[in-house]
């Protein structure tokens, strides 16, 4: 194929995690037969970067290829403009990261003690159920026991009942022979 007969797409990179290739999302804006709404329709394609230059957020130009692997069928032709994206790991995003990022409501003093009251009393009830539970479940093993106990003694009766009915047939047996 020639140059000027291959497709060629700009979008962003979404992800550089593979080896000498990065996912490139293509936006591609299309009218809606009937609505007249425009649409847009995002395509994600595997392109192959040979020097392993790009990097999330980079604004790149892809061009058609022959196939390179299984999914692999455009590779990076530029980099337009380079994406500014840190990394940070959770673990170290702290509050005054997020107050930067998100600026917090003017919040009064009474607000936050009402808040803070709120958050006592949810822990407390939480801790009142846990004791109630805790009890309920010590009640329940309390009456398993009691009931396991009254069975053995239900068992312990009948046979006491069973030995002393045995014993009156031999008292009788033995009356019997003897006359």
């Amino acid at each position: 194929m020639s140059e000027e007969k291959r497709k060629i797409r700009l979008g962003q990179v979404v992800s550089d995690r593979m080896n000498k290739t990065v996912v490139v999302a293509v936006e591609s804006p299309k009218r809606h037969p009937l609505y007249k709404k425009t649409i847009r329709r995002v395509f994600k394609y595997k392109a192959h970067d040979e020097k392993n230059e790009c990097r999330v957020g980079d604004k790149v130009r892809i061009i058609e290829t022959r196939p390179l692997s299984r999914e692999k069928r455009w590779r990076v032709a530029e980099i337009i403009t380079k994406g500014e994206v840190v990394e940070i790991s959770p673990e170290e995003i702290t509050r005054e990261d997020l107050a930067k990022v998100v600026p917090e409501k003017k919040v009064e003093k009474k607000e936050v003690a009402e808040a803070e009251a709120e958050e006592k009393t949810k822990e407390e009830a939480k801790e009142k159920t846990k004791a109630k539970v805790k009890e309920e479940t010590k009640a329940e093993a309390k009456e398993k026991t009691k009931a396991k106990a009254k069975e053995e003694t239900k068992e312990e009766a009948k046979e006491k009942t069973k030995e002393k009915a045995k014993k009156e047939e031999t008292k009788e047996k033995s009356k019997k022979e003897e006359t």
